[in-house]
């Protein structure tokens, strides 16, 4: 299991997140506050409080492949 916190800064970034994120065949999660959505969903994600960083986590064969392809969205 890989986790790193995330934060979006367009719309667009959003939208190519989630399509990026449909391609891996790995469980990945997103959290924020006590809610916790599939990364998956586009729906899912604009439901999420965006103001802040939001934590990924990615659980699967292909768990490394979703660090690297949000590399430039994580945050400290």
């Amino acid at each position: 299991m890989k986790q790193v916190n995330i934060k979006f800064n367009t719309i667009v970034q959003i939208q190519n997140f989630v399509n990026d994120m449909s391609r891996f065949l790995s469980d990945v999660d997103l959290t924020s506050g006590k809610y916790v959505v599939n990364a998956k969903s586009v729906i899912g994600v604009f439901s999420l409080d965006l103001a802040h960083p939001i934590g990924l986590t990615a659980e699967g064969v292909d768990e490394d492949k979703v660090i690297e392809a949000v590399k430039d969205l994580i945050v400290e």
